[in-house]
Parts: structure tokens; sequence; C-alpha cells
């Protein structure tokens, strides 16, 4: 049997059209250009830093809200803090007005005896002092749970300030870095989109 193709018969003109493509006037196959998976891959990195990007944004207007909230936190403590002092002081002139008064009224503080009176009504004077005087030191015991409560929170508050000013530094040197790293993946995909052009 014969292997010769018939006079007749031509090949496909689509098997000639990529035989000519591929070959130069001199008869020598050049390779074709595969641009379509480095084109995918740019895009993809593109894409990656874009993404990367926008999560930054976002941990910045976090860390922004948190940093704000905290501030105003501190400054409403503060204003308690501000607010407990005073009425410190209120409790310590209430003493010094207790003291002048036993004084004025001749009413030995140690005792609560009046020098000169009846035992019954020294008695009974001596009484009503030691209620005020328990009164006051139950307010000022109160007053001083608070304001160590107060600054307990204050300092709670304080440490978180902290760790935010620190944690909002090094999201701004990460930001920095990844800046630093997009231009040089960019100024790499534009070097190599360039060597493939």
């Amino acid at each position: 049997m014969s292997s010769k193709i018939p006079k007749g018969m031509h090949l496909p003109a689509e098997t000639k059209r990529t035989a000519n493509a591929d070959q130069r006037s001199d008869g020598i196959l050049k390779p074709q250009k595969e641009n379509v998976p480095r084109v995918s891959t740019r895009q993809g990195q593109q894409a990656e830093l874009m993404e990367r990007n926008q999560n930054l944004v976002a941990s910045k207007e976090e860390l922004q809200q948190n940093l704000t909230d905290t501030q105003q936190r501190v400054a409403e403590l503060e204003l308690q803090c501000n607010d407990l002092e005073k009425e410190n002081a209120k409790v310590q002139k209430n003493l010094k007005d207790c003291l002048v008064l036993l004084v004025a009224e001749k009413i030995d503080p140690v005792s609560g005896e009046r020098v000169g009176e009846a035992p019954q009504q020294n008695e009974d004077q001596r009484k009503e002092v030691m209620n005020v005087s328990a009164d006051l030191l139950n307010e000022l015991k109160a007053f001083g749970d608070i304001a160590s409560q107060q600054r307990s929170r204050l300092e709670e508050v304080q440490a978180t300030m902290t760790d935010l000013s620190k944690a909002r530094e090094l999201m701004l040197q990460e930001r920095e870095n990844f800046s630093l790293e997009a231009a040089e993946m960019e100024k790499a995909l534009n070097e190599a989109e360039a060597l493939l052009l």
C-alpha cells in the first residue's frame, strides 16, 4: 500500500496557519510567548496587595476608634475622681466643723463629756457626738473605698491606653513596611512585564 498523499489532497488551512505562524523566513521555529499565566499572577498579587491594604486601613480605623473611646473614658474617670476629691474635702471640713463645735460647747473630744455639767446630760451629748462622728467616719470610709475603686479603674484605663498606643505604633510600622514591600513588588512586576513585552 502507498503512504503518499494524493496530489489533490491539501493540509487543512488551520494546520498551515499554525505552521506559518511558528516559522520565520529562515525556517527556524521560534517559541510562542505565554503571557496569560504571568498576567494572571500579577493580577492576583495586585488583588492580594489591595486586600492587605484594606485590612490595614480597617485595623487602623478600629484602633483609632478604640483610642478615642478610651480617651473619653479616661476623661470621665478624671471627672469622677475630681468629684470624689471635692467630696473628700467636704467630709474633712465637716470633721473640722464638728471639732470646732465640740470645743465651743466645751465637750472633751476624747471622753465626749461636757465640763461642769451633770453626768446624764454629758452622757447624752457624748452619745450624740459619737453618733455624728461614727456617721462621718462611715462616710469617709465609703468615700475612701470609692476613690480606691476609681483609682484602680483609672490605672486600668491608662494601661489600656499604653497598650493601644504601642499597638498603633506597631500597626503604623507594619503599614510602612507593607507600603515598601508593595512598592518593591510593583517595581518587580513592572520589570517582569517589561521583559515580557
